[in-house]
């Protein structure tokens, strides 16, 4: 699952993205409202944990902004403890409310059982377009390839590859199968071609490409996107 957590003090985020973390979420970061709606406009966000006193633009527009398109659940954060601030950030649509300073394990609680809710009654759709393992993940919507977050430009071949293996996490497809299924033709001596688009592949999506995490070769076989 991915949270978004944002708030204008870098400390108090850094925080409790340790905590998340240590959950096994992963973790977007955002320091004030408008970075938040450009994070969930190209990352698929689970929940958000959003401070309402912020620069530019304030927890509560930026609520106001997410709601117009996505049913995300909002916890609010405030260093006010007035009934109105709490009144007001539930009528534009946070879902939870937590006032500084706070427990990080009742943080995380309001999280898991926001979360479970949003899942268990059906506000979580199913993104079919939307193909990911460990970092990597192709938004077959969007047409876009992302790896820790990162944005990763590929040529329009090089993203069929990507695309056909990462939504088949963990098969591994022959030289044979991957020319194929991304050149819709019949296979006649393609090793040269698709070994050489392999290569530049994890050239982009890899770290080390001479240890790839995710495009990996099975000698005599062929080659797998690993299922992370």
């Amino acid at each position: 699952m991915n949270v978004l957590v944002c708030d204008d003090d870098k400390a108090i985020v850094d925080a409790i993205g340790i905590y998340l973390e240590n959950e096994g979420y992963r973790v977007f970061k955002a320091f004030d409202g408008m970075e938040a709606i450009d994070i969930i406009d190209q990352q698929e966000i689970h929940l958000i944990i959003m401070d309402i006193m912020m620069p530019r633009m304030d927890g509560i527009r930026a609520t106001m902004k997410i709601r117009e398109d996505n049913k995300i659940p909002v916890i609010m954060l405030s260093a006010k403890s007035e009934d109105y601030d709490k009144i007001l950030g539930l009528n534009i649509g946070a879902d939870d409310y937590i006032t500084k300073p706070f427990n990080p394990l009742e943080l995380i609680a309001r999280v898991k059982s926001q979360l479970r809710r949003y899942t268990t009654f059906g506000g979580l759709e199913t993104k079919s377009h939307v193909y990911q393992t460990g970092g990597l993940m192709v938004d077959d919507e969007s047409k876009t390839i992302t790896v820790d977050g990162e944005a990763v430009h590929l040529t329009p071949v090089q993203y069929k590859i990507v695309k056909l293996l990462t939504a088949n996490a963990g098969r591994v497809f022959s030289i044979e199968e991957i020319y194929e299924k991304v050149w819709n033709e019949a296979a006649f001596s393609p090793e040269n071609t698709v070994t050489v688009h392999i290569r530049k592949i994890r050239e982009k999506i890899e770290i080390n490409p001479k240890e790839p995490k995710y495009l990996k070769v099975v000698w005599g076989v062929g080659y797998k996107v690993e299922k992370i």
